[in-house]
């Protein structure tokens, strides 16, 4: 401990590179805020009893809710029985197949970091994707970050590596490790473990691989130099801010950063994008400055999570979600039930310093008046950290995607057409709840090649879901 106060002290003597400039901007009122339309459920499905994104008590009594809830989807495979906020797919340079999960939830029992150290949990589980039918499992990584990676787990395609910063639900030491899966997918070889990340809970990625961004979500934002992988060097340090989930621009010269908010006497208020030009990060320049360009805000945030960048019709989009509920402000605290739940939507940046909100996707689960009253009463709503809430989006593709899908907790995998941005719509879901609630939190990975998408429930384990009906059509051509 006594090192790692030593290095930060170090690092915030020489210098932030902070700069806050931009524009300040608040989601336009006349963006609906309703419910998306409800999936049309075809052949072999085993639909929802009651309104989108629930499961009633009373299903629970039944016994229905075990069954599962099933809309134009399958399950093709399933493997162990937990699971945490990241699923990767990665294909090596032998042409294998890999699944990489963090096996760490907040409901696990190495959640904790005092609990990372007894060898109580599995670390990152290593899939061996061959037969997406059969998964086999091929490696357990369990270095100090890997443990516990919290939501920092991210594989970088371009260069092969495999990184986790050892987190919790605050922060922890910056552990970070690096993996080579390029080289054998199945069994990932450690190339580093470093403290680079000085605080870790989250990272973003630059497409190139070479720049590594590490947040801690109330205290540093942290460049790491990733170009040799087995010497990471820490070459920017910006202390104080509020940042969770970061991802950049194809050219690593923007990053899109989750914005938790600002710290007042509400706690931290004022959440939703800060957008940063990080371009003499990524040229390298010495003591790199870092301005901001834009902060926006919307209605009926929670807590923002990550943004997630894609184009479409040569336009620029960014598919953001919140997670959870808003827990950080003192409105929030003080009334959980009517707290709002920020759930997802697309937001325009086709010029960075004028981001615009185009549309929300939420369930009707997510709208005031069913959130705070039946649907409260369900098994496993009554905890802020789990419900009827948003927590990780992805899509197949940067480049015109036509679905995305977004594992909302309690209301499981939940998948769009977001062909028109303006009006996304709900096309299929699966949700596999258990006597507990289930929990739905990680990044889903998509395989268009055999029509699927994997995610994992922290109750319930790996899920190889299969797309059919026809929305199997809406994932990209390899």
């Amino acid at each position: 401990m006594r090192r790692l106060i030593l290095v930060l002290t170090a690092c915030l003597a020489l210098g932030t590179g902070w700069a806050l400039t931009g524009t300040s901007t608040a989601a336009e009122d006349d963006v609906p805020t309703a419910a998306v339309p409800v999936a049309d459920c075809g052949p072999g499905s085993r639909p929802e009893t009651g309104i989108q994104g629930r499961v009633p008590r009373a299903d629970y009594d039944s016994g229905r809710a075990l069954q599962g809830y099933t809309c134009n989807t399958e399950q093709t495979a399933h493997q162990g029985k937990n699971g945490g906020f990241k699923t990767l797919r990665y294909t090596d340079s032998q042409g294998q197949t890999c699944a990489f999960y963090d096996s760490s939830a907040l409901t696990s029992p190495d959640a904790l970091l005092a609990n990372t150290f007894n060898g109580a949990g599995n670390g990152v589980v290593v899939l061996d994707m061959t037969d997406p039918a059969h998964p086999v499992k091929t490696a357990n990584l369990i270095s100090l970050a890997m443990l516990n990676p919290h939501e920092s787990l991210l594989v970088n395609q371009e260069r092969g590596l495999l990184v986790g910063v050892l987190g919790t639900a605050a922060t922890a030491p910056g552990v970070l490790d690096v993996y080579d899966v390029k080289t054998n997918c199945r069994k990932p070889k450690l190339l580093s473990s470093t403290l680079t990340g000085i605080l870790g809970h989250e990272t973003g990625f630059a497409p190139d691989g070479k720049t590594l961004y590490v947040s801690s979500t109330v205290f540093t934002l942290v460049a790491i130099d990733l170009t040799n992988p087995k010497l990471p060097k820490t070459i920017f340090v910006q202390p104080n801010v509020q940042y969770h989930g970061m991802r950049l621009s194809a050219d690593g010269r923007t990053l899109y950063a989750a914005h938790i908010g600002v710290p007042s006497t509400g706690l931290i208020t004022g959440g939703g994008l800060r957008i940063l030009d990080v371009s003499q990060i990524q040229d390298r320049v010495r003591n790199p400055k870092a301005p901001v360009l834009a902060t926006m805000t919307w209605r009926g945030s929670s807590i923002p999570q990550v943004a997630e960048p894609f184009t479409r019709d040569g336009h620029q989009y960014l598919l953001e979600i919140d997670e959870f509920v808003d827990i950080f402000s003192f409105k929030g605290l003080l009334d959980l039930k009517n707290s709002p739940v920020g759930a997802a939507r697309i937001i325009n940046v086709d010029d960075p310093q004028h981001p615009y909100l185009v549309s929300n996707i939420r369930l009707k689960v997510h709208e005031p008046a069913v959130h705070s009253g039946e649907a409260s009463k369900d098994p496993g709503t009554a905890s802020p950290l789990g419900g009827y809430a948003g927590h990780y989006c992805s899509m197949p593709t940067r480049d015109n995607p036509d679905i995305a899908g977004c594992s909302m907790i309690l209301s499981g995998l939940r998948l769009f057409d977001i062909r028109d941005v303006e009006h996304p719509k709900e096309v299929g879901y699966f949700n596999m709840p258990t006597k507990s609630g289930g929990s739905a939190f990680s990044q889903p990975a998509w395989d268009p090649a055999n029509d699927a998408v994997w995610y994992t429930d922290t109750g319930s384990g790996f899920y190889n879901v299969r797309l059919k009906n026809g929305i199997e059509n809406l994932l990209p051509q390899e």
